[in-house]
């Protein structure tokens, strides 16, 4: 049974986040899939990924690539945790995620733009739906600077 992190950014990017958290992902020995609803978004994350620092390289590929199980962190849109095996999903950019997914991976992180009164709608949107339905979740917000977990529910 895994657990929803909803992570509320307003300090940091989307790019300059999303690399630290797939990084703690992969120390724990997970696969990823990191799932969005914009072509475009993805491609931009996939080129952020490569160009990001040598000592900390994160090995990635984007779906529909010839050796998507193989990826240790693939990236997509409608791409599901079983293209690659993954134990964590990451959904960025509104894309949904549900309970049943919520249940069956170690860990779920919704990445959301906490400036953009939209996507902060539909976060809150996911958390009472995933919560209503018994999923354990957590909050988190950089607001103060630093990551610090503001709210928890559930198991």
């Amino acid at each position: 049974m895994g657990a929803a992190y909803f992570y509320h950014l307003t300090r940091a990017p989307l790019a300059q986040t999303l690399p630290m958290l797939l990084g703690k992902s992969l120390q724990a020995g997970w696969r990823v899939v990191v799932r969005g609803q914009d072509e475009g978004m993805m491609q931009a994350l996939d080129l952020a990924l490569w160009k990001g620092a040598e000592d900390s390289f994160l090995p990635h590929g984007l779906a529909g690539g010839g050796h998507d199980n193989q990826q240790p962190v693939l990236l997509g849109c409608d791409v599901m945790a079983e293209a690659n095996d993954a134990s964590c999903l990451m959904s960025v950019g509104g894309a949904l995620v549900t309970a049943e997914e919520v249940e069956a991976l170690d860990r779920v992180c919704i990445l959301f733009d906490g400036l953009d009164e939209m996507a902060v709608d539909h976060a809150r949107h996911q958390w009472k739906a995933l919560t209503g339905a018994g999923c354990a979740a957590q909050y988190w917000s950089e607001e103060s600077g630093r990551w610090e977990k503001k709210a928890e529910t559930g198991n």
